[in-house]
């Protein structure tokens, strides 16, 4: 028998219901976790997640905004891209293979993750380009993934890489590539167990759609929106910094931390105010100033205690 059914309840306590926009080809049972293969698009499922004390005291996104407008490039360069181009991939079957410095390397299927305790977490999301959002993610905790594997003692960095399908993102063929593949990206270990990282595998309520990483990424909110790597196959601990794709491809511009900073620039973009997308208005009415960390200073500040922000961006 199908567990496929489709979605019932509205996309999200939060907003209101929009008709989904992107196609997929997975489906997830709501209750357990498991998924079932298909070979043709269907809409995302409902997940269950339970309620998070991580929101934010601001208007959420509407939905047809954060699945209509992003980066991610392995479709394409432009913000509808991702959306138009995404339709063909496919997110089962999946595993995540974590690795490296740890006790316990594990090959993770992707109905094992989303058999874990998921949590609705409501988090400011901002660009480097200077646009930001308010996503409510469903997720669990990066550290809980790393407990399972038992880091060693001399693991100081977690690295995390994508998947690389020419055939099914556009973006990854052809003569001319806009970045090398897999894209890659890391934290160091401290950052990666910080309580408000995660593993995200759904949005609005339901599963992630292709075109917002599915069907898992990692959301690190204090941080531009690049470091948050979408359909992730391989994490590997380390005990020296891994590569950090667009730190590669402009280190004078992209910085491996990538902490959100309105006093530090962006040579094309100043960092000291943002555009808050979907809310409209005329004349910059949306314009709102960058809050150091993205507005997470309490939380995750003593983590680069001493530290020079300017030169470590």
């Amino acid at each position: 028998m199908s567990l496929y059914r489709p979605p019932r309840i509205p996309a999200s306590q939060i907003t209101p219901e929009r008709c989904f926009l992107g196609r997929r080809s997975f489906l997830a049972a709501a209750a357990g976790g498991a998924l079932l293969a298909s070979g043709a698009p269907a809409f995302a499922e409902a997940l269950k997640a339970s309620k998070s004390p991580y929101v934010v005291d601001e208007a959420v996104t509407p939905e047809k905004d954060v699945t209509s407008y992003n980066n991610f490039y392995e479709f394409g360069l432009g913000k509808g891209d991702p959306l138009a181009n995404s339709e063909k991939f496919k997110p089962t079957p999946w595993t995540v293979k974590v690795d490296g410095l740890v006790g316990k390397p594990k090959e993770f299927g992707l109905e094992e993750l989303l058999a874990l305790p998921l949590e609705e977490r409501v988090y400011r999301m901002r660009c480097v380009e200077a646009w930001s959002m308010v996503i409510p993610w469903i997720g669990f905790p990066l550290a809980s993934l790393l407990d399972k594997v038992e880091p060693l003692g001399d693991a100081k960095y977690v690295a995390f890489e994508t998947i690389v399908r020419p055939e099914e993102m556009p973006g990854q063929s052809g003569y001319f590539q806009s970045l090398p593949w897999p894209y890659v990206e890391g934290l160091r270990l401290d950052e990666a167990r910080h309580p408000l990282a995660i593993l995200a595998v759904g949005v609005y309520g339901k599963t992630l759609p292709n075109q917002n990483g599915a069907p898992i990424r990692l959301v690190v909110p204090w941080k531009y929106g690049f470091k948050g790597i979408k359909s992730i196959v391989r994490i590997t601990l380390t005990d020296k910094q891994p590569p950090s794709t667009w730190n590669l491809a402009a280190p004078n511009e992209y910085g491996f931390y990538a902490n959100v900073n309105p006093e530090v620039d962006h040579p094309r973009w100043s960092q000291a105010s943002e555009n808050r997308i979907g809310e409209g208005g005329f004349f910059g009415a949306n314009r709102r100033p960058t809050l150091p960390f993205n507005g997470y200073a309490e939380e995750v500040a003593g983590l680069y205690s001493g530290m020079d922000l300017r030169a470590n961006y």
